[in-house]
């Protein structure tokens, strides 16, 4: 799996990450139970009205989308599929506002369909650096490629140089 790849690179970093799969309630809790046996931060269900912590690693739990309000509090909504899917990245993507300080960053990885293409087009519109995931490490490269072709991702790579990238970008714990 190509997000235990990536987190088994990372170190505890001072962010919160958001991360939102197309899968269904019946997967979400195994698949952060995964994440979080590999990852150096903790991993776990984005709950309803929670605020993220530095160094948490957040799923959104199938069956809802996940917005942040004030780029801090976690809000989960039910509603119409986005781009065919519940949760959709650009739900999450798009309620993101611009930072007085600290960094945005949204990342694209392998995945069918555009779900997160204008998610990332607005990040970047917001000051945010973009990244999405090559097509030779894609199973499938429909999401990165959508992404890529909105010309608003800043950096192309494989899942490893995307972690290198996060440890540049990003300060640890």
């Amino acid at each position: 799996m190509t997000l235990k790849a990536l987190f088994r690179e990372l170190p505890a970093l001072d962010a919160a990450f958001i991360v939102v799969l197309h899968i269904t309630p019946q997967m979400d809790y195994r698949i952060a139970q995964g994440l979080d046996a590999v990852a150096s931060m903790p991993v776990a269900l984005a709950e309803d009205q929670e605020f993220l912590q530095s160094g948490r690693v957040y799923l959104a739990p199938g069956g809802f989308h996940l917005r942040l309000d004030g780029n801090q509090r976690v809000v989960l909504c039910e509603g119409p599929r986005i781009n065919y899917v519940q949760p959709a990245a650009d739900v999450a993507m798009l309620s993101l506002t611009r930072q007085l300080k600290g960094k945005l960053v949204g990342i694209i990885l392998t995945g069918m369909g555009k779900d997160g293409a204008a998610g990332i087009r607005h990040i970047k519109e917001i000051g945010g650096i973009t990244m999405a995931q090559d097509q030779q490490s894609s199973t499938i490269y429909g999401m990165p490629k959508a992404a890529a072709e909105t010309g608003a991702v800043d950096f192309v790579l494989p899942p490893n140089k995307i972690a290198a990238k996060l440890r540049e970008i990003l300060d640890p714990l």
